[in-house]
């Protein structure tokens, strides 16, 4: 999947603010936490620094002109532009790239972070999703 987002575009600024804040508590915690002490903690870090920030923002299907809470729910949804979905898993499988994917279908989002806070090496459980 190719990274066609304009390089100017805002949503990499926020990107690399969930980013810097991801990385810096992973290295103050570890991979050892549970995904909703992460969420909580990425929340309120990015909340600190002025983003607005939705915890499990529900997300309905539009399916013929109706809404349908079918319990998809974003982790993250920051500033209206950024999916931020976590784990906490040994790997990252495809599944999961693809969860993302629908996400941003779903809610006409171009970008996405995957982050596996369970990487020994937060870098290697980052998965930078664009449609």
């Amino acid at each position: 999947m190719s990274d066609n987002l304009h390089p100017n575009d805002p949503v990499n600024a926020v990107a690399e603010k969930v980013l810097d804040c991801a990385f810096a508590l992973h290295r103050l915690y570890g991979p050892g936490l549970l995904e909703s002490a992460y969420e909580a903690l990425l929340a309120y870090e990015l909340e600190q620094l002025g983003l607005k920030v939705e915890r499990q923002k529900i997300l309905p299907l539009h399916h013929k002109g109706v809404d349908i809470d079918n319990g998809y729910r974003l982790d993250l949804l920051i500033g209206d532009l950024l999916i931020v979905e976590l784990k906490c898993i040994d790997k990252i499988l495809p599944i999961h790239q693809a969860q993302v994917i629908t996400y941003l279908k779903l809610s006409q989002l171009r970008l996405g972070l995957l982050l596996n806070f369970k990487s020994t090496l937060l870098k290697d459980g980052i998965k930078r999703i664009v449609v």
